[in-house]
């Protein structure tokens, strides 16, 4: 094993301390004979484990080893997967070095752990070959990375050769892109142990449709229709959803990455506290093969506060030009997302010798940026009626309408008053008590 994976050129940055390579040093150690039975069947047992909750993470089954090498090619940042997920599988001398390294991988996924297992009296490596998961609720893993990987596994474990590969691997990197971009939704940014920047997958992200909000039809097509110009490369606008809360801006933003996500969209959660990174984040993902929305949930900023200034500069006000790859969708519950005081609204001069005119200004100037800003109002008691109806029908309740009206009225008062949230509530009340009777 190790002298094959020595032999790998574009896809043998896989770390010191990944799962293969740490498995190669001791089948290494195996072969010329540095160390004691007992250690090497402990350290195998350490990769084993890694692998077992690597494959619950993501849902791997059937045969981990195989889902596991598959993880690897589909997640491998290099020059050559890189380039594939910009303009595909182009002629080029780098080819030649791409089927070596997929002749290399070929042999992995036929590699014969036989001898090793009779030796060191173990059946692990079998084990895992021959893998039944338990069966998980979605939640408890990412189903679209799982999905993924078996897939092209089982691609790869039917594959006559290396050039078979080269096609199955490049194919995937030209409709999904390589890495964690290519195989996950959305993200959320972090700094490591060397205070560097880097992208959290948030591995489950809810499963929401715009079907599932039920009205706010107009609102819905003013944002679809700039996403849809957005994703086919067409100018699009960074959208601001303000209006009440409970209203459904944060579920029609949530929907919005899974109703455009097999089209190259992807969604990069961003809190108030890491606008300072916003330039940094933008100049990471300007060159990747996908549509990044930046979402910030909840927007607001109260009188002391300065960060809507990073999101300014960012947004149209820096001399770097936002790339086309690029939009902001923010939430708010407030029309100007920066807290107004009556002061703002007059003309007279502050301490600082500036006119709290020129205050106001400067904080409306941010709304300003959004050239898509779009109201969700409470809805009336009808279209709350409405909408606790259509989500009784969705949940397959049966209780008549007029009842059914009466019980949502009667939640909402005790419950914070009319909007979509309380109806959504109300309805997983309904839900509850039926499973409980039932």
């Amino acid at each position: 094993m190790y002298r094959e994976i020595a032999k790998l050129v574009l896809y043998r940055d896989l770390g010191a301390d990944s799962i293969l390579m740490q498995l190669s040093g001791i089948f290494e150690d195996f072969d010329t004979g540095n160390s004691r039975k007992e250690d090497l069947v402990a350290r195998i047992y350490d990769q084993i484990k890694r692998l077992l909750d690597l494959a619950t993470s993501y849902g791997f089954d059937t045969n981990l080893w195989h889902n596991y090498l598959a993880f690897i090619l589909i997640t491998n940042e290099n020059s050559f997967s890189m380039t594939c997920e910009k303009v595909g599988a182009n002629d080029g001398t780098v080819n030649q070095f791409a089927r070596n390294d997929f002749r290399i991988f070929k042999h992995l996924f036929e590699y014969d752990f036989t001898k090793i297992e009779t030796e060191l009296e173990i059946d692990c490596f079998s084990t895992i070959s021959h893998y039944h998961a338990i069966g998980k609720k979605e939640r408890m893993y990412n189903k679209n990375v799982s999905t993924k990987v078996q897939a092209i596994s089982r691609a790869i474990e039917a594959a006559k050769d290396e050039e078979d590969i080269f096609r199955i691997v490049t194919d995937f990197y030209r409709a999904y892109g390589v890495g964690m971009f290519g195989l996950n939704k959305a993200f959320r940014i972090a700094r490591d142990r060397n205070n560097e920047l880097t992208f959290m997958p948030i591995n489950n992200t809810e499963d929401v449709r715009l079907s599932d909000l039920i009205g706010y039809e107009i609102q819905k097509k003013k944002i679809v229709d700039n996403t849809e110009a957005f994703v086919e490369g067409r100018k699009a606008n960074n959208a601001l959803l303000f209006g009440d809360s409970g209203t459904g801006k944060s579920t029609t933003i949530k929907a919005i990455i899974n109703e455009y996500y097999d089209r190259g969209l992807r969604m990069i959660e961003i809190y108030k506290h890491q606008f300072q990174d916003l330039s940094q984040v933008i100049s990471l993902i300007k060159n990747r093969n996908y549509r990044f929305i930046i979402f910030m949930d909840d927007l607001s900023f109260e009188e002391f506060e300065i960060e809507y200034k990073y999101l300014k500069a960012v947004i149209e006000g820096g001399l770097e030009m936002k790339p086309d790859n690029v939009l902001i969708y923010a939430t708010s519950n407030r029309r100007h997302i920066i807290r107004e005081t009556w002061s703002d609204r007059t003309d007279m001069e502050n301490n600082d010798g500036m006119h709290r005119s020129d205050t106001m200004q400067e904080k409306l100037s941010l709304v300003n940026r959004f050239g898509v800003t779009i109201s969700y109002s409470k809805p009336s008691q009808k279209e709350y009626f409405e909408i606790v109806t259509g989500l009784a029908r969705k949940n397959g309740i049966q209780m008549d309408e007029k009842t059914l009206c009466l019980e949502a009225n009667k939640w909402e008062l005790a419950h914070g008053g009319i909007s979509g949230r309380t109806a959504q509530q109300f309805i997983n009340y309904l839900a509850g008590m039926r499973s409980l009777q039932s």
